[in-house]
């Protein structure tokens, strides 16, 4: 007996086109290669673990719809559909337990002097000092800065002190390690740094931004103990544009040797 031949789907090209369940899963697919995108075009490093629940999700929405559309939502296949949705929806943000150290009330094995004594002179060291304020050009629209890269208040015909400077660097400091310990577990801020690893991680964030360093694989991999291979990660942040910097690789190498100190 021969197979019966297919049937066509009938408007298929007005059902790609217009059907929300096929946009459910057009955009499901476009979240999970996003991440590659994004990073091959702007050498961004996103949060993959969010591009891969958005888009699970998404297509998992377009066969809900689909079954929906085909009234068929009371089956086992429907339900069981729904159930993984609903189980999506409790899954925690990257870090590893969906609380952050920030307020689990978990505290670094060293104080704040400890840390600054390190971080201070290896972020003054990559940054550059200029005691009288100057006219940063390369910004957007153009700032007077000082100092370390300092804008706060800064205006025509300031000067200031080495060691006012490096109390202001201080203060800089203190709010880039604060901002990126938010986004470390309670275990990782406990027991996997070190006043040279912080400041390696904290060094990034001065330089790339918080949450630029808050959702890099660097601190993904640290949060899942993987420390070598989170220092490892630290290099990969090494271009400004499409392009390698020779200035950036250095800075990154000197992190790495920051962040590997004490691990055999």
């Amino acid at each position: 007996m021969r197979p019966k031949k297919p049937t066509p789907v009938r408007d298929a090209k007005r059902i790609a086109l217009k059907s929300y369940s096929m946009w459910a899963n057009y955009l499901g697919i476009a979240a999970l290669i996003a991440p590659e995108v994004i990073y091959y075009l702007w050498q961004i490093d996103t949060n993959p673990r969010f591009w891969w629940v958005l888009g699970l999700g998404l297509i998992l929405f377009g066969i809900v719809g689909r079954l929906i559309h085909q009234n068929i939502t009371n089956s086992p296949l429907g339900a069981t559909v729904g159930a993984i949705l609903i189980a999506m929806a409790q899954v925690p943000p990257a870090g590893g337990t969906g609380v952050s150290a920030a307020h689990s009330g978990a505290m670094p094995p060293y104080s704040q002097d400890t840390f600054l004594e390190v971080a201070v002179p290896h972020i003054a060291k990559w940054e550059g000092l200029r005691t009288e304020a100057y006219l940063d050009t390369l910004a957007a629209p153009p700032v007077w800065t000082v100092c370390y890269g300092e804008t706060k208040g800064v205006k025509q015909g300031d000067s200031y002190t080495v060691a006012e400077c490096n109390a202001m660097l201080a203060h800089e400091v203190v709010e880039y390690q604060e901002g990126w310990h938010a986004y470390l577990t309670p275990e990782t801020l406990h027991a996997r740094l070190t006043p040279e690893r912080d400041t390696a991680y904290t060094s990034l964030a001065y330089n790339v931004g918080i949450a630029g360093a808050g959702k890099s694989t660097a601190t993904r991999r640290l949060n899942a103990g993987k420390v070598a291979g989170g220092c490892e990660a630290l290099t990969w942040w090494n271009r400004a544009g499409q392009r390698v910097v020779r200035g950036l690789v250095r800075r990154r190498a000197d992190e790495y040797a920051l962040c590997m100190e004490g691990l055999a």
